[in-house]
């Protein structure tokens, strides 16, 4: 047996270094070390054999067997590498290369306008302390609506035209869902934002997506009042806009604030006159806020005899829009490269 096993191993190595492609090593690795295989039916018949032959043969039909998968391996290594070369001699090809008396000019790519907006006002925030968080966009029902005070019976569900998953999960409304997340790994006192991409089941039209993006953030510490949401939301559209922004506040119900408000800006496309963006009433609705709900800070694990805050959920693309003077919010998804160009 011991010469069956040399005989069947010289074989196999000539075989190996013989082979062309990678197909041929498969096809001989299945006929030798497969289970139906060469060397496999020799092991197989070391039971006949007297104990002390049967211990010798089985080691070297070990060693063999690992010289035959090594030289299986270096071999595939080679002809791998020889195929890469071939393909690069044959199918090369300089991208650089212009046609001969032409020139081309390439325009260097550049952050979208929404980006750049979102990276001005992290700065901004971050400048007074706020740390900035993200999360998932596919959420959980807990996060995205429970913990932030809106059980499944609330008719408040019904104002956020949600996209769920076949799972029972659903695309985030709102980061607000950051803002819960943060609470739970976060000791008071502590200021956040959380920016990212939200979906709403939305009519489209100039100041409406189903696809947006918003900016979330909550500063809870003791003793917090509304007079510190006006001043950090002031601080805020003062740095973006370069001005001071004529503002009001108006009452508003969201059932994660208590008391809640609008903040609504004068609009920055009409001045005020009326257009499609402001709906020709002279204001664009653009930052919901108040007073953190007692049982939102419950949710989060923070005790609300003790602490208070404030949150507010900025309007990405509205505040774009009034920066930069857009009529229509639909141009942010279009993918006109000339809408892009011009920031």
């Amino acid at each position: 047996m011991k010469k069956q096993l040399q005989e069947l191993y010289a074989q196999t190595i000539s075989v190996i270094e013989k082979a062309a492609t990678i197909d041929e090593l498969e096809q001989l690795r299945v006929k030798v070390l497969g289970r139906k295989g060469d060397l496999t039916q020799v092991l197989r018949s070391l039971g006949t054999l007297p104990q002390e032959e049967r211990v010798a043969i089985g080691k070297l039909s070990n060693e063999l067997k690992e010289k035959i998968e090594s030289a299986l391996e270096n071999r595939k290594t080679v002809l791998t590498e020889q195929q890469i070369n071939k393909l690069i001699m044959e199918d090369w090809l300089d991208v650089t290369l212009t046609m001969p008396g032409t020139l081309k000019h390439y325009e260097r790519g550049h952050l979208h306008p929404i980006s750049q907006i979102q990276y001005e006002i992290e700065d901004i925030f971050t400048s007074m302390g706020f740390e900035i968080l993200d999360g998932p966009e596919v959420e959980t029902d807990y996060y995205n609506f429970e913990a932030l005070n809106i059980p499944p019976y609330h008719p408040a569900r019904d104002m956020q035209d949600t996209f769920w998953t076949e799972d029972g999960n659903l695309l985030r409304t709102h980061t607000s869902a950051i803002q819960v997340r943060g609470m739970e790994r976060l000791k008071p006192p502590f200021r956040v934002i959380g920016p990212g991409r939200v979906f709403r089941y939305e009519s489209i039209d100039a100041s409406h997506e189903n696809t947006f993006y918003q900016v979330e953030g909550m500063m809870v510490d003791k003793d917090i009042s509304v007079a510190h949401l006006i001043y950090f939301m002031k601080t805020l559209l003062k740095e973006i806009f370069h001005k001071e922004t004529t503002i009001r506040l108006r009452p508003g119900y969201f059932p994660f604030v208590e008391p809640g408000f609008e903040l609504d800006i004068h609009c920055l496309i009409c001045g005020g006159k009326g257009c499609s963006v402001c709906k020709y009433s002279g204001w664009v609705e653009l930052l919901p806020c108040g007073l953190v709900h007692p049982n939102v800070l419950r949710y989060g694990n923070i005790d609300p005899d003790k602490w208070s805050g404030f949150a507010f959920g900025l309007g990405l693309n509205r505040l774009v829009m009034m920066r930069y003077g857009i009529n229509d919010i639909r141009h942010f998804l279009s993918g006109d490269i000339r809408f892009l160009y011009q920031f």
